[in-house]
Order: structure tokens, then C-alpha cells, then sequence
């Protein structure tokens, strides 16, 4: 059990660590567009990614299937300018009912993207284990447990700006997409392949 909990850590820590912040980036951009009424459309899009990251996590582990660091590292930036910028699409063509099926598709492809990118470490640390599918499955419950946390944050962010401040969240999602794309654009530069 207490192997469960330290995979459980290692999920949130992934997802809250301060130097790997293209995660947090990547959920604020895709709950951006959110309020609290739509709650579940949200979770679920958290959770489809979840699965999507752990399912390439364990592709990995198995030996069932590999992609180059390096390629993984210059798509993971790409995830977030795509969804930053799919909002700011959205709101210029006032699409607010944004085709959700899209959303789940685009999300569990970049829930692969992104859990191969952390594949070789979470590897490295599965070749001491035996038993593959519990820490996978702690590792999910962390991340899982991360994302609500991270989708809460901006929930209540998208509230009080449009609710205390009396900002409309057209406005909001599309100054946000674009300060995330100012923060990712230097990773796509720094990544980009040579």
C-alpha cells in the first residue's frame, strides 16, 4: 500500500511540479472556456487525458511501443498552442458550443502525447517493480486527482472574474489563451527539432 501512495505522489507532483508547469498550462488552456455549470464536460475531458496519459505510460512500461524524446518534448508545446488557440478560434467565430467530440478526441490524442513524455523516467522507475499495474494505477489516481485541482483553480479563477469583477468570459478566455501562448511559444522555440 504504502508503494500505491508513493505512486499516487508521483502523479501529483507531475502535475504540480513548479519547472514542469506545460501541464498546468496545458488544463488551464482546455478549461478555459468552462464555467461551474459545465463541470462535468470538463472532468471528463481531465479524465479522458488521464487515461490517454497512463494507456502511453503503459505502452512504454510493456515495451509494446516507443516514440523519441525529443520529438515528444517539441509536440508537447504544440498540445498547448493548439488548445489556446482553438479558444481564441472559437470565441473570434462565436462557436461558444464548441463540437465537444472534437474536444474529447484532441484530448486523449494529447493525453498520449504528454504521457509519452514522461514515459522514459516513469520506465526507468517501473524496471524495479514486479508489478506494473498498481503503480500505473496509483500514478493515474494522482494525476486524476492533480487535474481537478489544477481545473478547480481555474473554475474559480473564470467565477470571480466574471462574477466580482463583472469581466465577460469571452474576454477572459481569450487574454488567458494568449498569455499561455506567450509562455509557450518559448518552449516550441527551445524544442523545436534540429
Amino acid at each position: 500500500m504504502q508503494e500505491f501512495w508513493f505512486y499516487i505522489k508521483l502523479g501529483l507532483d507531475h502535475v504540480l511540479d513548479i519547472n514542469a508547469y506545460d501541464h498546468v498550462l496545458f488544463l488551464a488552456a482546455l478549461a478555459l472556456p468552462f464555467s461551474f455549470k459545465e463541470w462535468k464536460k470538463i472532468v471528463i475531458l481531465a479524465t479522458v487525458f488521464t487515461i490517454a496519459h497512463c494507456l502511453s505510460l503503459a505502452v512504454s512500461v510493456y515495451n509494446i511501443f516507443t516514440i523519441d524524446t525529443s520529438f515528444i518534448e517539441f509536440l508537447i508545446p504544440i498540445t498547448i498552442l493548439f488548445t489556446a488557440f482553438y479558444n481564441i478560434y472559437t470565441i473570434v467565430l462565436k462557436k461558444t458550443n464548441t463540437h465537444y467530440l472534437f474536444q474529447l478526441i484532441t484530448t486523449s490524442f494529447f493525453g498520449f502525447i504528454h504521457g509519452f513524455g514522461f514515459s522514459s523516467y516513469f520506465k526507468m522507475l517501473m524496471n524495479q517493480e514486479e508489478e506494473k499495474l498498481l503503480p500505473l494505477l496509483g500514478f493515474a489516481t494522482g494525476i486524476e486527482l492533480s487535474q481537478t485541482t489544477v481545473i478547480l483553480f481555474v473554475l474559480i479563477l473564470i467565477y470571480f472574474l466574471k462574477s466580482i469583477l463583472q469581466i465577460k468570459q469571452y474576454i477572459t478566455v481569450v487574454i488567458i489563451s494568449l498569455l499561455i501562448i506567450g509562455i509557450t511559444l518559448p518552449l516550441v522555440i527551445k524544442a523545436f527539432p534540429q
